[in-house]
């Protein structure tokens, strides 16, 4: 399978002499016990690597002058003097930055003044001046990459300079500073991402009596090296001896139309190894086992044990491939009994363990050792999210590394976590009882799945709106092997499932770049994936440190990364459920562009339609009316003596008195009109002339009349290929509104700037994902 068609670009790499040079740069820092190269070792990468242009410059040895024939040779009436040291990252901020003129009295009494800023000066570095092409804000421009624990090799570029930090804590996101996985980037990709910056506005002479600074093949040129420079030195890559940690020129100025590096900071390391991966096949055994066991349902009690016992039970699942594992051999709930692990007739494909922590850690090692089961489900908390616990979790991962090495062992889901629900493979894990979670079906057909840590979130969500109904629902607990990424691929390749939901609340090492992968596979596919990351703000962060052993990311990063890999990320709790819910909803209509048309009876409700049709940096526009449909509206409401009291515009306020067929008919023709993309309409359920209600005192004036909306706009709903949303605002008197037009395939929201703000990310997801396959087909230029 080629890179373009696994979801990848063609990733470029530094070889030959270049990547002979760089090494043997690399290999005499760390000969000197250094892991921060010299300010003229990181021109001499920049070089190397062919990225963009540097000053001439010349190091003077700790205790040495430079001569006079020297100083002589350099262009100009000015040099800039700096400090060569490998403990201090920012010079100026310590005077070891000057720019003297070219006078051999007045440059070495620069020389001498640096020499005492720190112990370990090795002398000073003489380059070149200068002289920038322009001034001022955006002139300058900082790029470099990163090597991240969740996302690995990561290219930023923005606003350089000195005032970088400042405006980009003050900017809006993405106008500062914007960073991309290099794995998953090309240089021409990550200008499409930088032209909306300041910087890029300045650079390319769009601000105001703005002139051009340098050609934006300059940049892809500097971005494509940072990006295969990144890419060579990777951590988990096994055919390189060292690894950039950190790799930044701050700034890069223009001077004669080209960039030139005018400072540079580079921190290199060692590999890391990397766990092996989960293997996909028995991550499909854990979704759909043929098997099942479960170790720690009580007898004589009502435990955790128990009730994943009964609802796997209640599921439907075959009883007599169903098994409980206790020493004293007695059936519980008419289920068999094997005595232990060793007195399995056969290898189980997935095995429950209900039992504390410590029984926990000594069966897995049993379990692997006897390599009785393709998957095991661990339920007990207390296995890496507490102090005491993670030694013997480390210890844990190290058996399960081992065995998966050497081709043996199962997959694990937690622990601390809740369970699995598998509609496709007829159980339920959960230890939820049905009395307080009903599993209803509410869509004739599954289509999506829910990935999550927290076993609460899939609870509250599912408990908040039924209408989810996802095929799969899967609790991760504390990743402590099957992670996100694994189990958004397993699902990427599965034909059935159309969206992919997701709560992170944190990442281990790498899998991030796992995910965005595997987004980026589901997306190709044509699949929607919808997440939501915890540990936006510092608070956040700590309590999702807390829970499920997570490790919380820089979010700037984890946003950027995975929405360019084609996922739509939430920004609350609230949202994720709307996301998740219209892309379900709208997965067969065509999104092919994004001007709205919007109708209600409700004055407000048009106005707040209105306002919510921007989302951040994203917005749907309002669709101009051609004179046709214009005349259609009009005949619509002239049928009912409507059209002398309003006046047709988009968004289309209808009057309160429009009925249901009104409504619907209104609807029809916004949909129809070719320059709408979507429709939200507001359906008005408080108006008295709307039959709105279950039980009406007007007979034949209720929700199930053949002339109520709740009967008639399915029917335009299923039949429209353009997404339509529809609009209930009102309280618990209209829920039979909701539910029966919910379950009829219209997608409801309760507010009209929920719907809205829903739809405008939603088709922004969309439009990208568009772009995103078209960039993968075969023959894209830039792949």
């Amino acid at each position: 399978m080629s890179e373009v068609h696994s979801g990848r670009p063609p990733i470029p790499c530094v070889a030959g002499p270049a990547r002979a040079a760089i090494n043997d740069i690399f290999r005499k820092a760390h000969g000197e016990g250094r892991s921060t190269l010299f300010e003229h070792e990181v021109y001499r990468l920049l070089a190397a690597a062919g990225i963009a242009s540097t000053p001439r410059l010349e190091v003077i040895a700790a205790g040495a002058e430079p001569a006079d024939e020297l100083l002589a040779s350099f262009p100009g009436s000015r040099v800039v003097v700096k400090v060569v040291s490998g403990s201090i990252a920012h010079k100026s901020d310590v005077g070891g930055v000057a720019v003297v003129a070219k006078e051999p009295a007045a440059v070495r009494s620069a020389c001498r003044r640096m020499r005492d800023i720190a112990p370990d000066v090795a002398g000073v570095m003489l380059t070149e001046f200068i002289q920038a092409d322009g001034a001022g804000v955006g002139s300058e421009l900082l790029v470099g990459i990163r090597n991240t624990r969740e996302f690995g090799m990561v290219i930023s570029a923005g606003i350089g300079g000195v005032d970088t930090e400042l405006l980009a804590g003050s900017a809006r996101r993405g106008q500062a500073v914007v960073s991309a996985s290099t794995a998953l980037t090309t240089a021409e990709q990550f200008l499409d991402l930088f032209k909306p910056t300041i910087a890029y506005r300045r650079l390319a002479g769009l601000t105001r009596g703005g002139r051009r600074l340098v050609a934006d093949e300059a940049l892809v040129q500097c971005f494509g090296g940072f990006i295969a420079l990144a890419n060579s030195l990777a951590a988990g890559d096994p055919e390189t001896d060292f690894v950039i940690e950190e790799l930044e020129v701050n700034p890069f100025t223009c001077s004669g139309g080209s960039l030139v590096a005018l400072d540079g900071l580079c921190r290199i390391g060692r590999p890391r190894a990397v766990r092996p991966p989960r293997p996909q096949a028995k991550i499909d055994r854990l979704l759909h086992p043929s098997s099942i066991g479960i170790m720690g349902a009580s007898a004589t009690r009502m435990n955790f044990g128990r009730i994943v016992l009964k609802n796997i039970i209640a599921s439907g699942y075959d009883q007599s491939r169903l098994l409980v594992i206790n020493p004293d051999g007695q059936e519980v709930d008419g289920v068999r009994c094997a005595t232990s692990l060793g007195a399995l007739e056969k290898k189980l494909d997935l095995l429950i363990l209900a039992v504390t922590a410590d029984v926990a850690f000594k069966v897995i090692d049993e379990v692997i050792a006897a390599d009785a089961a393709e998957s095991v489900l661990l339920i007990p908390g207390g296995m890496g999210e507490t102090e005491a616990s993670r030694e013997p979790a480390r210890r844990m991962l190290e058996t399960i590394d081992s065995a998966r090495r050497a081709g043996r062992g199962p997959v694990f889901v937690g622990g601390n976590c809740l369970g699995i629900i598998s509609h496709p493979g007829n159980f339920d894990s959960w230890f939820i009882p049905e009395e307080r979670l009903p599993r209803t079906q509410k869509k004739a057909t599954r289509s999506s799945a829910l990935i999550s840590q927290s076993g609460a979130f899939l609870v509250t969500r599912l408990s908040k709106n039924a209408f989810l109904d996802p095929a799969y629902m899967v609790a991760l607990g504390n990743q402590n092997d099957i992670t996100h990424g694994d189990m958004v691929e397993s699902f990427a390749a599965n034909p059935q499932i159309h969206v992919i939901g997701a709560y992170v609340e944190g990442f281990k090492d790498l899998d991030g770049l796992a995910l965005a992968r595997a987004v980026r596979k589901a997306t190709l596919a044509g699949k929607q994936v919808v997440i939501y990351k915890a540990g936006q703000s510092a608070a956040g962060k700590q309590a999702a440190m807390g829970h499920t052993a997570s490790i919380a990311g820089d979010y700037e990063v984890c946003q950027s990364v995975l929405e360019q890999a084609g996922a739509l990320v939430a920004s609350d709790v609230s949202e994720f459920s709307d996301l998740y819910y219209m892309s379900d909803c709208m997965r067969e209509k065509v999104v092919g562009g994004k001007r709205l048309g919007a109708i209600s009876g409700a004055g407000y409700d048009t106005v707040a339609i209105g306002d919510s049709t921007q989302v951040g940096e994203f917005a749907m526009s309002l669709a101009a009316i051609s004179p046709s449909t214009r005349d259609r509206f009009m005949t619509i409401l002239a049928a009912k003596k409507l059209d002398a009291l309003m006046e047709v515009r988009n968004p289309f306020d209808i009057n309160p008195a429009a009925d249901d067929e009104v409504h619907l008919l209104c609807a029809e023709a916004m949909a129809a009109e070719p320059g709408v993309d979507a429709v939200v309409a507001g359906l008005d359920p408080t108006s008295p002339v709307v039959r709105s209600l279950k039980h009406s005192a007007r007979p034949g004036y209720d929700i199930d009349s053949p002339e109520s909306i709740v009967q008639t706009l399915p029917k335009l709903v299923a039949s429209c290929p353009k997404p339509i949303v529809g609009v209930i605002d009102g309280g618990p008197l209209f829920d039979p509104m909701a539910d029966a037009l919910m379950e009829r395939g219209v997608c409801i929201f309760r507010s009209s700037e929920r719907a809205t703000r829903a739809l405008v990310r939603y088709t922004e997801a969309r439009l990208r994902a568009a772009r995103l396959r078209e960039e993968a087909a075969p023959g894209a230029q830039g792949l």
